[in-house]
């Protein structure tokens, strides 16, 4: 990346207002993850829904206000995922393997939060996706190729071990780096609702890897799915409409404590 365009990004990262919006968006994607939570646990009591992002925007639009709610969460999502950029990008005093894992851990979250807020914004402007559906259009299009297999299969890899490494995470409170935790009590409920959020997304994001994985193998599309396909995977276990329930507990955990990162992010410039 260019001098130039390192320093314009550092620049950028230290504007106020950018830090302001940041915050916002982990508000914007804790809200996010709080309606996930709640229609995980709604189909693991029998009802009928999307458990998944495009699930939380379609019942969203339906609410009153529901598109405003929606470009808010657009603007919020699409704010965070250029912060993340930035983060990826901006000039440090790093060595050249810290520089390329913090491309490689920052940069492909910057890209989701700004697809998942134009999502929002399209389903604002009256569009209706289906995750779920294009998961399986994009898997089935992808095994059409002839390393379709490896490729699917590579993908579910990656999605699996940043799931190994969000529960990693949440065991070892490593969160901390990312968040200034207050003294007391509520420092001690920030730090259970991390612990509890971080493991169940990392669970869930292991399952969708491994649906990936076998989808691949198999070389069945309809296997393969996202975060509505792994609920669907939990409630066909022994007792799987509690694990589903206890799934969206911790969705909803995660999204509080993502709603308190808000306020407590560390933002480094």
């Amino acid at each position: 990346m260019p001098t130039s365009a390192r320093t314009a990004a550092r620049d950028a990262a230290a504007n106020p207002a950018l830090r302001v919006a940041a915050r916002a968006g982990y508000g914007a994607n804790g809200i996010l993850h709080l309606l996930i939570g709640a229609l995980v646990i709604a189909v693991g009591l029998g009802a009928q829904e999307d458990s998944d992002q495009t699930g939380a925007f379609r019942a969203l639009a339906a609410a009153p206000l529901g598109a405003a709610a929606l470009w808010a969460l657009a603007v919020g999502l699409v704010a965070l995922g250029g912060w993340h950029l930035l983060q990826a990008f901006a000039p440090r005093r790093l060595t050249v393997w810290r520089r390329i894992g913090r491309i490689l851990t920052e940069a492909p979250q910057g890209v989701v939060f700004v697809a998942v807020g134009l999502v929002s914004a399209s389903v604002a402007l009256g569009s209706r996706p289906h995750a779920e559906q294009a998961a399986e259009n994009l898997s089935e299009g992808v095994l059409t190729w002839s390393v379709g297999g490896f490729v699917l299969g590579t993908v579910g890899a990656v999605v699996a071990a940043v799931g190994v490494g969000f529960a990693w995470m949440g065991v070892r409170r490593s969160f901390h780096s990312k968040v200034r935790t207050p003294d007391g009590p509520l420092g001690f409920a920030l730090t259970a609702l991390g612990v509890v959020g971080f493991v169940t997304k990392g669970l869930a994001l292991l399952i969708i890897g491994a649906l990936l994985v076998v989808a691949a193998i198999t070389v069945e599309p309809d296997t393969a799915g996202g975060l509505d396909g792994a609920v669907s995977a939990v409630i066909a276990l022994p007792a799987g409409p509690v694990l589903a329930c206890l799934v969206g507990l911790g969705f909803l955990a995660y999204g509080v404590f993502t709603i308190f990162r808000a306020r407590y992010a560390r933002l480094d410039a």
